[in-house]
């Protein structure tokens, strides 16, 4: 067994979680499995394979910026319910 029955306990305060006896065997036995999952993969040889944060190559989904001219103050204002001095004038929300 790879995990102990204590263990388990520990991690379940650590987690804030009231288990009882049946759900602590059941959570030992399952955490047990895992583990010993985890075990057969440190098994394997990963000799020359990089590691990788995805599993499939990721690329940029963005186009390349475009330089264009701006909309410009006067425009951008034009249907602002309340404008002053090139800015939107807004209600004052904190006092």
């Amino acid at each position: 067994m790879k995990i102990t029955r204590l263990e388990v306990e520990h991690v379940a305060k650590l987690a804030r979680l009231a288990l009882k006896d049946d759900e602590l065997d059941a959570l030992t036995g399952q955490m047990d499995a895992i583990l010993g999952y985890v075990e057969q993969l440190t098994e394997l040889n990963t000799d020359g394979i990089l590691p990788t944060a995805h599993a499939v190559p990721m690329e940029n989904a963005f186009r390349a910026d475009q330089v264009k001219p701006s909309l410009g103050v006067d425009k951008a204002l034009q249907n602002a319910p309340d404008a002053g001095n090139g800015c939107f004038r807004v209600p004052k929300v904190i006092e």
